[in-house]
């Protein structure tokens, strides 16, 4: 490690969230290391993609590990099924599925991370979390780990196809606090662009409360398709096919016309909804969606809620801005949402230093132009001119 471990070639590392070239570095240094190689296209901006082991396991019930319980016995005292994933594997909805992680960590004390789900991961209702020896948090790496990864793994709409690489969620690391608070965000809205409308213009002063708000889009023209809600279908999504799934075998696509700008949401059921504002995250942010929010009310907004630095920014104005896709699901009563409700808020991380691509056609990113984009498994149709604005071809957050 050296002797001074925060320090770097021209000096002291500054605080905030790794880019790629930093995240290579770890690589290369031995400190996120793996028991294959790790290729290029694992890595993002600011994230690296994690891949499944070739065993998983199906348990009775989630837990979390402790200082006293570690990961594998209580797999073990838990197991109902155990998966060769060297071949493609079935995992139905509603059961609890554990894998390990191809890759493990020996992080410098300095150095923790983060983990969510990927957007495609998202999309597609399958509940994931990163899980640690000894820690009793999801999703979360303390500073300094040295072992071994796995993952959570509750498909909870569709019946899923998986194998050993299949990558299902993603870690961004992190020096020091990150995390930008409100007066600091309003000080960056003012120098760059955060939030577009349809018609190309900004907002001059968004919506900035614990986070930048983002609301319901349930507006647009008669035929548009504003919602999704998912099937209770048989048929497994095989997550290693792109664009070959038709659209209506999984999915109700939910016009305008029939809403009148509201939607009740049912509890149990999946949807994908769209935000009215067009997000932009500059270079040297990311940004993260709050997936659960008391005050907002009692359903949850996103799985995948990790925005790279880039999404939908550009630099010479082509891009103004990208609509997120909410992934949404009420818990325990009816939801009725309205157009422009807030559901959702944005918190802005300062990256360490920019990252050498962004997010977009530097990384060939899926949904950077997005509009309301089912995960890339599903078939593009054609679509009328009113609805061009939310299907476009589709993450991140």
């Amino acid at each position: 490690m050296g002797l001074f471990p925060h320090t770097g070639r021209s000096g002291p590392r500054k605080t905030g969230i790794l880019p790629a070239q930093e995240i290579r570095e770890l690589i290369s240094n031995g400190k996120i290391r793996s028991r294959s190689e790790i290729s290029d296209d694992q890595i993002q901006p600011a994230t690296i993609d994690l891949r499944l082991g070739d065993k998983a396991y199906q348990v009775r019930a989630s837990f979390l590990p402790n200082r006293k319980s570690l990961i594998g016995p209580k797999i073990k005292e838990l197991k109902l099924d155990e998966l060769d994933l060297s071949q493609p594997a079935l995992l139905r909805p509603g059961n609890v599925f554990i894998a390990p992680l191809i890759e493990y960590l020996d992080l410098p004390p300095d150095i923790g991370g983060q983990a969510n789900p990927k957007s495609t991961t998202g999309r597609l209702d399958i509940f994931t979390r990163l899980m640690t020896e000894g820690e009793s948090v999801f999703d979360l790496v303390p500073e300094g780990y040295f072992g071994d990864l796995y993952v959570e793994i509750v498909p909870r709409t569709f019946p899923i196809i998986v194998r050993a690489g299949t990558k299902l969620n993603q870690l961004r690391f992190f020096r020091g606090n990150s995390q930008s608070d409100d007066e600091q965000l309003r000080k960056l809205a003012q120098k760059k662009p955060l939030i577009y409308y349809e018609n190309g213009d900004h907002a001059n002063r968004p919506v900035i409360r614990d986070g930048l708000r983002v609301s319901l889009d349930l507006s647009g023209e008669r035929e548009s398709v504003v919602a999704y809600r998912a099937k209770k279908a048989k048929m497994p999504i095989d997550l290693a096919k792109i664009d070959a799934y038709d659209i209506a075998t999984f999915w109700e696509p939910i016009h305008a016309k029939n809403l009148k700008g509201s939607l009740v949401l049912d509890p149990g059921d999946f949807y994908l909804l769209a935000s009215k504002e067009r997000v932009s995250v500059p270079p040297d942010y990311a940004a993260e969606m709050v997936s659960y929010d008391h005050s907002i009310g009692e359903f949850t907004v996103h799985y995948a809620g990790f925005f790279d630095p880039g999404f939908g920014y550009g630099a010479s104005g082509e891009i103004k801005g990208t609509n997120a896709v909410l992934e949404v699901r009420a818990h325990e009563v009816p939801i009725l949402l309205e157009d422009s409700r807030e559901v959702g808020r944005l918190m802005y991380h300062k990256m360490s230093e920019r990252p050498e691509k962004l997010y977009g056609q530097d990384i060939g990113s899926s949904y950077q132009q997005q509009g309301l984009a089912l995960s890339k498994q599903f078939k593009k149709t054609p679509t009328t001119e009113s609805e061009t604005r939310l299907q476009c071809p589709a993450t991140q957050i």
